[in-house]
């Protein structure tokens, strides 16, 4: 999509920001229905999306991306409508990606086990056929 203009735009269709963020029309309806987005309507219904509401679905997708919860993303979004300044949402969205790196170091230490794990049975498994069926049987 040429996204040379798009500085100079003030609002887009769903189907232009499900194109050009990748996503599909149904998932930018969801969080307008859950209260996220709040585009704007026309008199026959249509959706048009402004900067802030584009700005916004770009912030709600990335922290999807991360892994953090739509009550996490609602909850460091409305921080900057009470903070101007940005200090609370950057305070909490660091809270946040700590806990989201502690569960990530989590689940490395876990796969390392489990990678232990199966090499070692593998490795008992290769052991065992050696020993049961000759080194050059293989």
């Amino acid at each position: 999509m040429n996204r040379g203009g798009d500085e100079k735009r003030t609002s887009w269709s769903i189907s232009d920001l499900a194109q050009e963020l990748d996503v599909s029309t149904r998932t930018i309806r969801y969080y307008e229905e859950v209260g996220l987005i709040l585009p704007e309507r026309t008199e026959r219904g249509i959706r048009h999306y402004s900067r802030k509401d584009r700005a916004r679905l770009r912030l709600i997708l990335r922290g999807k991306r991360f892994g953090f919860s739509l009550d996490q993303i609602r909850e460091m979004i409305e921080l900057f409508g009470e903070d101007r300044s940005g200090r609370a949402q950057l305070l909490r969205a660091i809270d946040y990606g700590n806990r989201k790196l502690a569960e990530i170091d989590e689940k490395i230490r876990e796969l390392g086990e489990l990678r232990e794990d199966i090499l070692a049975f593998k490795q008992g498994f290769e052991q065992k056929l050696l020993e049961e069926h000759g080194e050059g049987k293989r």
